[in-house]
This record gives C-alpha cells, sequence and structure tokens, in this order.
C-alpha cells in the first residue's frame, strides 16, 4: 500500500528543522506537522524512530522514518516509493 502523506516532525528553535522546512516548501512537499514539544504523542513517535531520542527534524512517510534527512533523501525516498506525494 502507498504512503498516503508525509508527517514532519519538528521543535522551536532547531535550526536543522528550519532548514528542512524551507527545503519542504521549496519542493513543493506538503506534510503533517507536529511540534515534539507540545504533543506528547509526537514526541513518543520520534523516540521509536530515534532509537529512544526526541532527535528532529524527524520525517515519517507510511512506516518509513527518516531521522534528521536532508530535503534530498526525503525527495529521492518520494520519488522512488510515493511519487504521487510530489507536486505535478
Amino acid at each position: 500500500m502507498a504512503p498516503n502523506g508525509v508527517t514532519y516532525f519538528w521543535r522551536p528553535g532547531c535550526p536543522f528543522c528550519s532548514m528542512l522546512r524551507r527545503g519542504l516548501d521549496a519542493h513543493g512537499i506538503v506534510t503533517t506537522d507536529h511540534n515534539i514539544w507540545e504533543e506528547p504523542e509526537a514526541a513518543a513517535t520520534v523516540r521509536s524512530f530515534a532509537r529512544g531520542n526526541e532527535t528532529v527534524p524527524t520525517v515519517v512517510i507510511g512506516d518509513v522514518g527518516f531521522v534528521n534527512p536532508s530535503i534530498h533523501d526525503v525527495v529521492r525516498y518520494l520519488e522512488e516509493h510515493a511519487p504521487h506525494l510530489l507536486p505535478a
């Protein structure tokens, strides 16, 4: 089954989060965003992909998680596994 969305986990003040957010926006990738400092469930999700740590940014596409990915990592994965989530 194809992934149906891109989920972006972040926290305020994180420069890596800001950098990835700019890349996602520049590529027109639509995300559902979660601030791990305001959402305990989001923090738990991040810990499940980041070996118990709350490392952000974390991107989840389907059941695959990317901890502190580059925009190129995200785009490459989407091109191969979920091209329908990229803008036309």
